[in-house]
């Protein structure tokens, strides 16, 4: 496909992020860092309405191996409409595992609320090249096991799904993996947003599309910023499609843009969890780039959460 067959809307959203490189050195990092929040105040000053949204502190991982005291983790609520109890949909945002917040991602979760009639927890994380692997996925699971206790703070039923974009889509992969293994808490299924996984540099979607929102070196330094060793990049834990039997797993929504070099690797991982017998939707939006379900000036991006969010009410009874 030609780059012309973009959705115009996502071109456009696309060319404006591009104005702003990613950078590829700690120093540059600490700058985006800065120069991300007081953008994303002015993205978000007319956010979509949900019924109520909370500041939320959760206990980190009390076995986390990276660290000797653990942290508590900053989330925040998103709370529907109508009265509770609601289930609960954990969230992790995107940004290669080194950005991202909370803030970049308040619309998307907001609408993801309004769509699904869940309540959504949209959980912060350590960040690499600070914190590499395994911090962020420590932190994830953490944040899945006390929502699904948590039924009091969070006025939930103790129906929990877990949902993510990009590196947020592998962190809600990996705790759904984690879960399924670990005997943990039941989740009702898992939303899988253009995730980053099994991304091979060979693969035709990273041959043809790498440039467009993200490049071979975008891609190659958010890795090595995450990955500290070859041994990490083959860890189930690290990166799902490493993983031996997906069988046990929660039933999955996995979604991909046609233009986005990571496509081939979440298609994989669709074929994967379907092999392995887990009942799986996917769906490819073949005119989107990486990141389109966070780009607010972009039609198809309501239907696609629109179309997320019914798949995570209904497996919830919400």
């Amino acid at each position: 496909m030609s780059a012309d067959q973009i959705d115009p809307q996502a071109k456009r959203a696309a060319a404006r992020q591009s104005r702003i490189p990613l950078p590829h050195g700690r120093y540059r990092l600490k700058l985006l860092r800065l120069l991300t929040r007081p953008l994303t105040r002015l993205q978000n000053r007319n956010p979509p309405s949900v019924g109520a949204t909370e500041s939320v502190t959760v206990p980190g991982p009390d076995d986390a191996g990276s660290r000797e005291t653990p942290d508590d983790l900053d989330a925040r609520l998103y709370l529907p409409a109508g009265d509770p109890p609601f289930p609960t949909v954990v969230f992790f945002h995107g940004g290669g595992f080194v950005l991202g917040s909370v803030e970049t991602h308040d619309w998307l979760c907001r609408h993801l609320t309004r769509e699904s009639r869940c309540a959504v927890l949209s959980v912060e994380y350590r960040l690499a090249p600070e914190s590499p692997f395994p911090a962020a996925v420590e932190d994830a699971y953490a944040a899945v096991e006390w929502a699904a206790d948590a039924t009091d703070r969070l006025r939930g039923t103790g129906e929990v799904a877990v949902a993510g974009d990009s590196a947020g889509g592998t962190l809600a992969a990996v705790t759904a993996l984690m879960a399924a293994e670990k005997d943990g808490p039941e989740i009702a299924r898992q939303a899988l947003l253009y995730p980053g996984i099994g991304v091979d540099p060979e693969q035709g979607s990273v041959r043809e599309h790498a440039g467009i929102v993200l490049s071979r070196a975008d891609i190659e330094w958010f890795s090595e910023s995450y990955y500290r060793n070859e041994i990490h990049r083959r860890n189930p834990y690290a990166d799902p499609i490493n993983a031996g039997d997906l069988s046990g797993v929660a039933p999955a929504t996995v979604v991909t843009a046609g233009f986005d070099p990571l496509r081939d690797g979440g298609k994989a991982y669709a074929e994967r969890l379907v092999a392995d017998g887990v009942a799986t939707r996917y769906e490819n939006y073949p005119t989107m780039v990486h990141g389109f379900m966070t780009m607010q000036d972009v039609d198809r991006a309501r239907e696609a959460i629109a179309s997320v969010g019914d798949d995570l009410g209904d497996a919830l009874d919400a």
